[in-house]
């Protein structure tokens, strides 16, 4: 057998979103699950729409998310391979060209629809004599070319939804090149499969019945190649928001460019997210992409719709940073405000927050200058007066505040409460026996007795 080869095939005409990302994510685990490689492939021949700077921009969100490619292909580079394909389908009469304008065939759709038909197209053009495609053309018309479709069934064992059946003769012979000769999708993605050599097509449910079509376009195209077999197809379904509305590419806030910048999420939070949602596993963080792809198994995606929901991200990303070693974070603290942040800092705010930039408010009650919350300024001298000698450590705090408890007698919210507002200014936050030999014993004494400091 042929080692596994997936492709993520995305159009360079937007950023990824979170709905488009899931099948990067899925194919990529698939890949490394099977020791098989995975391919990047642009598939910009849609001259319109396709840019560099949204290709660049793909590039730029699979890094960020870990993702690295094995292999890299671009379909504006193959259209001479397009070119080759069409011929060779041509010459064995599969591929045919066809004159109506898109008003004509609209028309035709909607007679069909009106008359309760499905709305197929009814293959006119295979009834034209040389003499009326000369007439035709000598009018300014070209032709666009569509795939002749057998009448056969057409079935494979997907692999997740499991044994799929289409009858040809209820499938529209598919337009594969346009008027101005530029390749569509669907004879594009077929011929770069077969050349390329990918054993397994994974994608949303969207395009089970392209695959329909598209499994006689890979016979017909193998059948001129001497033979060779059809890739394996899995659909999965695909990721909507509560309300059960599709997640677009155009929707900016689920971009992972937005989410990575505006948000502060971790690459982990996504991918726990788009690696669990919809499968029969608990969408909980992951620490690596080790441990994702050790769990990864297209038998676990269900059937049922996946709904997206922006706070499971925040939850899987709080997750996530509550376990985050230091080294993770050295090098991002200083550009985010905290010059000088060390572990002892980092292990003592991370269980408090949710994304790494709101470490930045920890290290100005620590580190800047605060006004203190005083709730009782003669219980704080007292407590002052009984503050530990330096250096301070890990037991300070609870020395300190036994000491308080016997000479006042403090006790619970009473005890601690003042002395959390007078230090930190809030009523909740990280433990303070982390805290305190962070703030210092200076800082604390000018709290204490009410001083911003």
């Amino acid at each position: 057998m042929s080692p596994v080869a997936v492709r993520f095939a995305p159009s360079p005409t937007g950023r990824l979103h979170i709905g488009n990302a899931r099948a990067a994510v899925m194919n990529w685990l698939f890949a490394r699950k099977q020791g098989g490689s995975f391919m990047l492939r642009m598939d910009d021949t849609d001259r319109e729409r396709s840019t560099a700077e949204y290709a660049a921009g793909i590039e730029e969100d699979l890094r960020w998310l870990g993702l690295e490619w094995d292999r890299y292909a671009r379909q504006s580079d193959r259209l001479d391979r397009y070119t080759a394909a069409a011929e060779r389908l041509k010459a064995a009469g599969r591929l045919y060209p066809c004159y109506e304008t898109p008003d004509e065939l609209g028309l035709k759709r909607k007679a069909q629809l009106a008359q309760h038909r499905p709305p197929l197209y009814d293959r006119a053009a295979l009834r034209l004599t040389d003499a009326d495609r000369a007439r035709l053309e000598a009018e300014g018309r070209r032709p666009h070319w569509r795939l002749k479709l057998e009448y056969t069934p057409v079935v494979w064992d997907d692999l997740v939804r499991g044994t799929q059946r289409f009858q040809g003769q209820d499938l529209s012979d598919p337009v594969l090149i346009r008027e101005d000769g530029q390749p569509l999708y669907t004879f594009a993605s077929v011929v770069d499969d077969i050349e390329l050599g990918i054993t397994h097509v994974i994608r949303g449910e969207d395009h089970v019945a392209n695959t329909a079509v598209q499994i006689q376009l890979y016979e017909a195209l193998l059948g001129e190649m001497g033979g060779g077999p059809v890739p394996a197809f899995g659909h999965f379904p695909l990721i909507t928001d509560a309300s059960g509305a599709g997640l677009s590419k155009r929707l900016g806030s689920l971009s992972l460019k937005s989410l990575r910048e505006e948000s502060g999420l971790e690459p982990l939070s996504i991918l726990s997210l788009l690696a669990k949602i919809g499968t029969s596993d608990a969408v909980e963080a992951r620490g690596t992409l080790d441990e994702l792809v050790a769990d990864f198994d297209l038998a676990k995606v269900g059937r049922g719709t996946p709904k997206f929901d922006a706070e499971d991200l925040h939850r899987l990303n709080a997750q996530i940073l509550h376990r985050m070693p230091y080294a993770a974070v050295a090098g991002r603290l200083p550009a985010l405000g905290m010059p000088g942040a060390d572990e002892a800092f980092w292990l003592a705010v991370r269980p408090n927050i949710t994304h790494v930039a709101e470490a930045k408010g920890w290290w100005d009650i620590t580190h800047a200058p605060l006004a203190p919350v005083v709730t009782d300024a003669a219980f704080l001298e007292a407590a002052a007066g009984l503050l530990p000698a330096a250096p301070w450590g890990p037991d300070t705090w609870g020395q300190w505040v036994d000491a308080v408890k016997a000479a006042t007698g403090a006790k619970g919210k009473a005890l601690f409460m003042p002395l959390r507002l007078a230090l930190t200014g809030l009523e909740h936050g990280p433990e303070l026996k982390t805290m305190l030999p962070l703030i210092g014993r200076e800082r604390t004494l000018a709290r204490l007795s009410g001083q911003t400091a």
